[in-house]
């Protein structure tokens, strides 16, 4: 199978790349720079010039694959409702020339939304949320409707491994920065968590064996209670790990009070995934305070 990746330099989506190359498929990879475009054909993928503004240019990538697997989007939180609509925008051009051709369409979107403060399932649809505009899995049912084969991998908040640029680097530098690693309340809010390398497959198998309509979720641990990873920034630093007030956190505090618990077991009986890497301590432990 031809799979036309967004993301695809990136954090997971060039493991995903790797993955799929390994498993038989071939890769064209978006690509919005010469550096980007470099990084991929050492991969041994195709090249895609373009980014996730250029409608034309995914369209063209989907048009050309046998499968698209969309994991590109603009982490600037500072302009969320911006790239959330790039987001939007870029899922109904790719979903525009799927329809009716039996060609996967594999989405992003996360978990930690889903049913906070209950074990969030596959099976779970939670309505629209006004705080968080992006409508990645909305979009991704509007076009199974209308006959595109397109399905939503949900992530955790915290996807691992060495390279990581995500929450849990940000949590770092902010215990750096405030001289104590924190934590909200007790503590005992929970985050899930997987291995970039688990995800990557997860991708892989929602490509060649997902269903229209579904969730999947990218969770290897159901739940890790935010003070154990506290405790593990404040053990990899040397610092004291203590109770804050959320504004302790500014514009991360609705993150870092999150109780966002989620199962996988639906995902695993559906496609087989079995997530085999390290969990996120041990990751930490290892990769997150050599610098």
């Amino acid at each position: 199978m031809k799979v036309f990746v967004t993301g695809a330099t990136g954090f997971i989506g060039s493991v995903t790349v790797q993955e799929l190359i390994k498993a038989g498929h071939q890769v064209l990879g978006l690509a919005r720079s010469e550096a980007a475009a470099q990084s991929l054909s050492t991969a041994g993928a195709q090249v895609q010039r373009g980014d996730l503004r250029d409608l034309e240019s995914l369209k063209n990538g989907a048009a050309a694959s046998d499968g698209v697997i969309h994991l590109g989007f603009i982490h600037d939180f500072s302009k969320v409702k911006e790239n959330c609509e790039i987001d939007k925008a870029a899922i109904e051009a790719m979903g525009s020339v799927l329809r009716g051709v039996h060609k996967p369409l594999v989405i992003t979107s996360g978990t930690a939304l889903v049913s906070p403060g209950t074990l969030a399932t596959e099976n779970v649809i939670p309505p629209p949320n006004p705080a968080w505009p992006r409508v990645s899995e909305q979009i991704a049912d509007e076009l199974a409707a209308k006959g595109v084969e397109a399905s939503v991998v949900r992530l955790s908040p915290s996807v691992h491994g060495e390279g990581d640029h995500g929450f849990i680097p940000l949590l770092i530098n902010m215990a750096r920065e405030k001289g104590v690693s924190a934590y909200i309340g007790e503590g005992k809010n929970r985050w899930t968590a997987v291995h970039r390398l688990d995800a990557a497959i997860l991708f892989r198998l929602a490509l060649e064996k997902g269903s229209a309509g579904n969730r999947y979720h990218g969770v290897a641990e159901e739940g890790i209670a935010f003070k154990d990873i506290a405790e593990a920034i404040g053990k990899g630093l040397k610092l004291p790990v203590e109770s804050k007030p959320a504004e302790h956190f500014g514009w991360f505090a609705g993150f870092a009070g999150l109780d966002c618990p989620a199962s996988s077991q639906l995902t695993r009986e559906r496609l087989g995934w079995r997530p085999t890497h390290s969990t996120l301590l041990a990751d930490m432990e290892e990769y997150y305070f050599k610098s």
